[in-house]
C-alpha cells in the first residue's frame, strides 16, 4: 500500500504538467485534456490536498472498515460537482472547505474513533462542498460538451481517490506506529484550516 500510494503521488506531477499544456493550444481542450486537468486538480490546491489526505489518514487510524468513509467522500464529491455544473448556487462553500480542513485535522490529531456511518456522513457533508467548488469552476469544462464534463468528473474522482489511498497508506505504514507524528500532522492540518478561516473573516 505505501509503495502504491507513493507511486500515485509521483504520477500526479507529470500528469499535472500534461494537463496544463492544453492552455497553450488554440483549439478547445478535448475530453482527454479535460480528464488530465481534472485528475491533477485535487493535487494543486492546499485545501483540497490536505482535506483528502486527512480523510484517508483518519480512516486508516480510527474508522472500521477504513474504506467506507473515503468512498462516501468521493460519492458526495461527485454529487456536489454535479450540483455546481448544473448551476445550483451552494452558499458557504469556501467557509465549509476551510472548516473541513480544521475538523479533519483535529480528528487525525486525536484519532477520534467513530462508527463508519457517522464517519461517512461527516466526510460526505464536507465532500459535497469540495465538489461544489470544483463544479462551479471545473478545469476547462464550463460550456464544454457533456463528454468533456463527464471526463472532468471522472478525473476529479480518480485524483481524489488517489489522495485517499495515499493517506490510508501513510496512516497504515507510519502514523499507526508513531502516535506523536499523527498528532503533529493533524495539528498542522488543523492549523491550515484556522489560517484559511481567518483569511475569510
Amino acid at each position: 500500500m505505501p509503495r502504491r500510494a507513493l507511486a500515485l503521488a509521483a504520477l500526479a506531477s507529470p500528469l499535472g504538467a500534461l494537463a496544463h499544456e492544453g492552455h497553450h493550444h488554440a483549439h478547445s481542450p478535448g475530453a482527454v485534456d479535460t480528464f488530465l486537468q481534472a485528475l491533477a486538480h485535487p493535487f494543486t490546491g492546499a485545501d483540497h490536498l490536505a482535506a483528502m489526505l486527512a480523510v484517508g489518514v483518519w480512516s486508516a487510524l480510527a474508522v472500521r472498515p477504513a474504506w467506507r468513509a473515503p468512498v462516501a467522500f468521493v460519492a458526495l464529491l461527485l454529487a456536489g460537482a454535479l450540483a455546481g455544473l448544473a448551476g445550483l448556487h451552494i452558499p458557504g462553500v469556501e467557509p465549509m472547505i476551510a472548516a473541513s480542513v480544521l475538523v479533519l485535522g483535529l480528528l487525525v490529531a486525536v484519532q477520534q474513533r467513530l462508527s463508519w456511518t457517522w464517519a461517512a456522513g461527516l466526510v460526505g457533508v464536507f465532500a459535497f462542498f469540495h465538489g461544489a467548488a470544483h463544479g462551479a469552476d471545473p478545469p476547462d469544462a464550463a460550456g464544454a460538451p457533456s463528454r468533456s464534463a463527464l471526463a472532468a468528473l471522472a478525473g476529479m474522482a480518480l485524483g481524489s481517490a488517489a489522495l485517499h489511498l495515499g493517506g490510508m497508506g501513510l496512516g497504515h505504514a507510519v502514523l499507526q506506529r508513531h502516535r506523536w507524528l499523527s498528532t503533529a500532522c493533524g495539528i498542522a492540518t488543523a492549523g491550515l484550516g484556522v489560517f484559511m478561516l481567518t483569511r475569510l473573516a
